[in-house]
């Protein structure tokens, strides 16, 4: 995709502007649709020959502590209780209590009712509290619970909020809902002092059948205003996947291309290994560059991947394995 492309389809853009793209629901989807097609065959070969690539030994060490210092450490389940949001934000403050130099993870990642706990136990740490939000994960409710829910997120300290688009709405073809429905949820991150909390924006990308709507999903969440584009909420049978994430990632770069805006892209559920996490990393690189081998823009959605970062780091230091019991259960 080019900028003449893209100007062609929807001039606003290309300056930067959002009010051409989105002033009706006939121009938004003239601007969606008219993104160039994905080539799947394309996309799959470029992702899994990305996937071969190694990262030696000398670089290894630095890629296992920027990954750990890119995760959200998470815990959405229905018997989460006070004492595991405490556990699991201890972790996350010291992931490995033998070793000081181990990186802070990025997030704790909780449900709106457990954000005090989270933030209080993280007070004066970098350590961020995310939260879901707008009825995660289905999304199914009215947007004025929507955005209560997320209010009430932003009011207990979250400094990140992740919400779910209403997939039905935009399998249908209401873009303009769907973009609306973000704006609203971004308003509903701002606090009173005049900043504002984090927005990721979730797609559940199993459940948008191709290619060409992960595309659109992308450029309607940045154009509407995501901080950040995550592909899935963890809780269907198909998450986050190497093409999926290098067409957001691509999507990303193609939208810094045209309107100057840096966006930050969140692959989460099912990257459980060291092995998983380093073809990310080398996907990032090569797509986006440096710019983005950071936690501010680039995260994974992860509760076990921490372990196995652990004991792949112990196993650089000490030269030996300490296995699954060197580390806590979640």
């Amino acid at each position: 995709m080019t900028m003449s492309t893209l100007a062609a389809h929807a001039p606003g853009v290309a300056g930067g502007g959002l009010s051409d793209v989105a002033a009706s629901e006939a121009s938004l989807r003239r601007f969606l649709h008219g993104l160039p097609g994905v080539d799947a065959v394309g996309l799959e070969a470029r992702a899994a020959a990305l996937g071969t690539r190694s990262i030696k030994t000398t670089a290894k060490a630095f890629a296992i502590d920027l990954a750990i210092s890119m995760i959200d450490l998470t815990t959405l389940e229905g018997a989460d209780t006070v004492g595991k949001v405490r556990s699991l934000c201890i972790k996350g403050k010291h992931p490995d209590p033998t070793d000081p130099d181990t990186p802070q993870v990025a997030a704790i990642c909780v449900y709106p009712d457990m954000v005090a706990t989270a933030k209080a136990a993280l007070a004066g740490t970098a350590v961020q509290v995310a939260s879901v939000a707008t009825a995660f994960p289905a999304g199914r409710a009215a947007l004025p619970v929507k955005l209560a829910d997320t209010a009430d997120a932003v009011a207990a300290g979250a400094d990140e909020i992740d919400m779910v688009i209403d997939r039905g709405a935009f399998l249908s073809g209401r873009y303009l809902e769907v973009f609306e429905e973000i704006r609203a949820v971004r308003q509903a991150c701002e606090r009173g002092d005049g900043t504002a909390a984090h927005l990721k924006v979730i797609f559940e990308t199993g459940e948008l059948q191709t290619y060409d709507n992960v595309r659109r999903a992308s450029w309607l969440a940045m154009l509407a205003g995501a901080d950040f584009i995550k592909t899935s909420t963890g809780k269907v049978a198909v998450n986050a996947t190497p093409p999926v994430t290098l067409l957001m990632l691509e999507a990303v770069r193609d939208f810094k291309a045209a309107t100057g805006t840096q966006i930050g892209v969140k692959p989460a559920g099912g990257i459980r290994t060291t092995k998983d996490a380093m073809k990310y990393l080398v996907m990032v690189n090569e797509t986006l560059g440096d710019d983005w081998l950071s936690p501010n823009w680039f995260r994974f959605g992860a509760s076990s991947l921490l372990n196995d970062l652990l004991m792949q780091r112990q196993k650089l230091r000490t030269g030996r394995y300490s296995g699954p019991d060197y580390v806590t259960v979640d």
